[in-house]
């Protein structure tokens, strides 16, 4: 793909416009930890809900979403829509209760919610897990399609892609802390955003595609269906089935946590009030998923009639590595039949989605690694800029981490696959350990273990030659994880009482979970109403949900499809903004 001057200038100014709030906030990132990791507490819902929607656009999303549609077609989005199920209930019941928590990072839970050396134990044995593991995990299925991108559009080999955006990301979040990747995050959800748009109307006018009416009179309708072909038993219980019935509440993935976690609750704890943090991850799931899938969708669609088999895009791009070709190729091989001007706004886009997540996934896993492990059990008596400076050091390691993690994978799927196996299980006990006092430390580290060993199990199994659907892994991973830590917890000694009072007190959680300890806790104001927060997850869900059925029925022409779902739209919508004032209006307790 040839670039013009104008689109290198575009790239360019990208780049110097994203790095300005790094510049700018870098003095005040550098005054303490609560400054560098959570912008003082003190972020507006409306730009910590656009910053969760950039961290989850990057490079590796399309691909992925271009892999699932042109695998089993637009239904197989279900193995990340179903996500809204979990999405929707951190905004109605735990947006609130982290926001109260008043923890600097998510881990800091533990040691409120549980007491003793099996707390601490979880808090450092999970900053090293997640802060560096799972993270890297993430952060080289990120930069797999950065490189993949570039090799198609820049013919740049794996190498030099790792080479210069190691340098671009370290440089960016060492220096801004969170307000800089706050702000960025907003100017670059509008590069990448503008650029995604305009790679699918681009890719309609391919002669191949003819159209949009092209596209919807010579692609499969099978691969156009919102739902899987009910008459394929084994396609339905694997596209939808699973994903609805069980992985949205089992599995814990990163930006799609049972109860919120990792960079989501990191955004909620840096928001200034309650109802910052709600509001903001209410933004987020409506824009995750009614805004952003239909570019992508388009695209995949359109990629299925421009290159039909991976033989086609290796024909078309022979320079490219083989080992790179897979379907999440096909979208950056879309993208070379831009024009001049587009193709530069286009590489910017994918570029700020790219920065934006790596940053802060960086700043994410550098709070853990430093708050969560090395203040709290290596070095704590050491002044706040002394931590500053480490959280840099540790992002530079993590950077190099994450590319040496990269040459591991094949494609986006693979490592959207890998984090989903060794999350299963641990999903119900991070919805329930709000509402039930019962759970405790040992049930964390039961379940993480007992998680872990059946998904290892499973991998090697499979790499050996046997022939296990996933599902099947799934449900046996999901219920040996379950009974394993309800089991555990059953068995071993609750959290004293005295810490599950305070915790009580100070997070307020809904429900009968908690009788016996608010009985003996003095509230300043009423728990939070579960019935309440219920019916807002319903209508939430309806109300984004006909958003991104509605958009596919218009842009399918199937118009009385459109009414029924602006019905539900509407009225939905009406009835989430009747919960959320209801939210504000609970009357204060004696």
């Amino acid at each position: 793909m040839r670039f013009t001057p104008l689109d290198w200038t575009i790239i360019a100014a990208s780049i110097v416009v994203s790095f300005l709030p790094a510049l700018f906030f870098a003095r005040r990132a550098g005054k303490s930890t609560a400054e560098f990791f959570t912008s003082g507490r003190a972020a507006p819902w409306w730009l910590i809900g656009v910053s969760m929607v950039a961290t989850t656009f990057s490079t590796d999303t399309p691909n992925l979403v271009t892999d699932l549609v042109r695998s089993k077609g637009v239904a197989n989005n279900w193995a990340w829509w179903s996500f809204l199920l979990t999405g929707m209930m951190t905004v109605m019941l735990y947006a609130r209760m982290w926001r109260r928590s008043g923890v600097l990072t998510d881990l800091e839970f533990y040691e409120i919610r549980y007491a003793g050396r099996a707390a601490s134990f979880v808090r450092g044995f999970r900053a090293i897990y997640l802060g560096l593991f799972f993270n890297c995990v993430i952060m080289a299925t990120v930069n797999l399609a950065a490189a993949k991108i570039a090799n198609i559009l820049l013919g740049w080999p794996m190498g030099k892609t790792l080479l210069i955006c190691a340098v671009l990301n370290v440089a960016f979040a060492a220096t801004s802390g969170l307000w800089g990747v706050l702000v960025a995050d907003l100017i670059q959800f509008g590069i990448a955003m503008t650029g995604s748009v305009a790679a699918a109307y681009f890719a309609l006018q391919r002669p191949e595609v003819g159209g949009l009416s092209g596209l919807l009179e010579k692609v499969d309708p099978r691969m156009l269906a919102l739902l899987p072909d009910f008459g394929d038993w084994s396609l339905t219980l694997t596209v939808l089935i699973m994903p609805i019935a069980v992985q949205w509440w089992s599995v814990w993935y990163p930006g799609a946590e049972p109860g919120g976690g990792s960079y989501i609750a990191q955004r909620m704890l840096a928001s200034k009030s309650e109802k910052d943090a709600l509001a903001g991850t209410l933004f987020f799931n409506v824009a995750h998923y009614a805004l952003r899938s239909w570019p992508w969708i388009i695209v995949a669609l359109a990629s299925l009639l421009v290159y039909p088999t991976l033989d086609d895009i290796a024909r078309a791009f022979p320079h490219v590595d083989r080992a790179l070709i897979g379907n999440d190729i096909a979208y950056p091989a879309m993208l070379t039949f831009l024009p001049a001007g587009f193709a530069g706004l286009m590489i910017a886009g994918m570029l700020a989605a790219y920065v934006s997540t790596l940053v802060t996934h960086l700043n994410w896993g550098s709070s853990y690694l430093v708050h969560d492990f090395y203040r709290r059990f290596v070095r704590a008596d050491a002044e706040d800029k002394h931590y500053v400076m480490v959280g840099r050091l540790v992002t530079a390691g993590l950077m190099l981490a994450a590319s040496a993690f990269t040459y591991l994978l094949d494609t986006a799927s693979a490592g959207f696959n890998l984090l989903l196996s060794i999350g299963a299980g641990t999903g119900l006990l991070y919805l329930l350990r709000w509402f039930w006092w019962r759970v405790n430390a040992w049930s964390e580290i039961s379940a993480m273990i007992a998680s872990f060993v059946v998904a290892v199990g499973f991998l090697i199994a499979k790499q050996s030659g046997a022939a296990i659907p996933d599902h099947v892994s799934l449900l046996l991973t999901v219920g040996t994880t379950s009974v394993v830590w309800i089991v555990t917890t059953l068995m071993t000694k609750p959290t004293d009482e005295a810490t599950l009072v305070k915790f009580y007190e100070l997070v307020r959680p809904a429900g009968r979970g908690w009788a016996h300890i608010a009985a003996k806790a003095r509230l300043t104001a009423a728990p939070d109403s579960l019935p309440q927060a219920l019916l807002g997850w319903v209508l939430g869900c309806a109300f984004v949900y006909s958003a991104l059925f509605g958009t596919g029925s218009f842009i399918y022409g199937r118009m009385p499809q459109f009414a029924m779902w602006l019905v539900v739209f509407v009225v939905s919508g009406l009835g989430v903004r009747r919960v959320l004032a209801g939210f504000w209006a609970t009357p204060a307790k004696a």
